[in-house]
């Protein structure tokens, strides 16, 4: 079952100090649910002047109650630093037909 996870931090004067305490552990994660299979996809969230104000997360679990212990888990859950958390069940047909290879990247981004 597929997931789209928007995480918006807080907005109080603590909130980026709070994400950047965290925010290796997030990626260190992310980076363990990427090679498990469970991360498909995910981004910041930006204000206009380019700071982070979230996250966005595609995903994978078995159910939502593996969903929920990975939740559990999350560095930014944890640190306190998303403050608003939506989760919406999806549906990605054929998600690989989305993979590019990193020099398309390059040239496109």
């Amino acid at each position: 079952m597929q997931f789209v996870i928007i995480g918006l931090d807080g907005t109080d004067d603590e909130a980026p100090a709070r994400r950047q305490a965290v925010r290796q552990d997030h990626i260190k994660r992310g980076d363990e649910l990427l090679a498990s299979g469970n991360l498909l996809y995910g981004a910041a969230l930006l204000n206009d002047d380019g700071s982070m104000k979230g996250s966005m997360y595609v995903m994978s679990f078995p159910n939502e109650e593996e969903l929920n212990e990975y939740l559990k888990t999350e560095p930014y859950v944890i640190g306190d630093v998303w403050k608003d958390i939506t989760v919406h069940k999806s549906n990605t047909r054929d998600p690989w037909q989305f993979n590019r290879p990193e020099e398309w990247f390059k040239d496109h981004l």
